[in-house]
């Protein structure tokens, strides 16, 4: 599976590029998956629920489970948060995967940066950025991109797979 990621700081535009680029991708036959990191405490479950319920009583892992789709929940109980890798192997087979966040893992990115944004690119200290989206003219040496440039993302990760992470 190729895995290419999209970084950069809050509000920058991660989650507009990563949603179009899986669109993308999709659109041109490709099977994709996605993990997207979260600093903050996340629950896909609501309270008083019955799998939330199985969660409450011990379980470490439920699986709720439907006509359209099925979710897994895993608790930690205290274990270290997985790693990229971890949660890597737990996908199915596809042809893509797109990474949101996971910055400091040193897999192949494209770094979103605003010029509004107050904190210097990502790509300054971290060489595993192989692109920018941006909305200015970037002193990025590798390629840049528009922020909307969504077709032509999808061609450059496409054309250069050997620099997107293959697993």
């Amino acid at each position: 599976m190729n895995i290419i990621g999209i970084a950069g700081w809050k509000n920058c535009g991660k989650t507009t590029l990563a949603t179009t680029l899986i669109r993308e991708l999709a659109n041109r036959g490709f099977t994709v998956n996605s993990i997207k990191h979260a600093h903050h405490g996340v629950d896909v479950d609501q309270p008083g629920t019955d799998s939330y319920r199985h969660r409450e009583a011990g379980a470490r892992e439920v699986i709720l489970a439907g006509g359209q789709r099925f979710a897994i929940m895993h608790e930690l109980r205290g274990a270290d948060e997985p790693t990229l890798e971890e949660l890597l192997a737990r996908l199915g087979p596809c042809d893509w995967v797109v990474i949101e966040g996971f910055k400091a893992h040193p897999h192949p990115k494209i770094e979103v940066h605003r010029q509004e944004c107050s904190r210097a690119p990502r790509h300054l200290e971290d060489s595993s950025v192989i692109a920018v989206a941006t909305d200015y003219a970037s002193d990025f040496s590798g390629p840049c991109f528009a922020l909307n440039d969504v077709a032509g993302i999808a061609d450059f990760i496409l054309e250069h797979r050997a620099l997107a992470g293959d697993t």
